[in-house]
């Protein structure tokens, strides 16, 4: 089985914590959530944020119990606060 490459993009306070450009490789099947533990390892400054962050693949919202099956981006979008 060959890995799979993910790239990374990050928008709103989590993208100040992580390098600009991020590219990570798993097996097909892995969990969203256990590529972000991948990610927290090589991070841990940014660890917190990427907790709270939602996660995207294309224009849907993915829960991070989603297995990634195929090279794609994946996209971590902090929370938003406003009045």
């Amino acid at each position: 089985m060959h890995d799979i490459l993910i790239q990374i993009e990050a928008f709103g306070a989590v993208k100040q914590a992580l390098p600009e450009t991020i590219q990570m490789q798993c097996l097909p099947g892995t969990a969203i959530a256990d590529l972000l533990l991948q990610l927290n390892h090589s991070y841990p400054a940014a660890a917190a944020l990427v907790e709270r962050c939602a996660c995207a693949i294309g224009e849907d919202i993915v829960p991070r119990q989603q297995t990634l099956q195929h090279s794609t981006t994946l996209v971590l979008l902090s929370p938003v606060a406003g009045g």
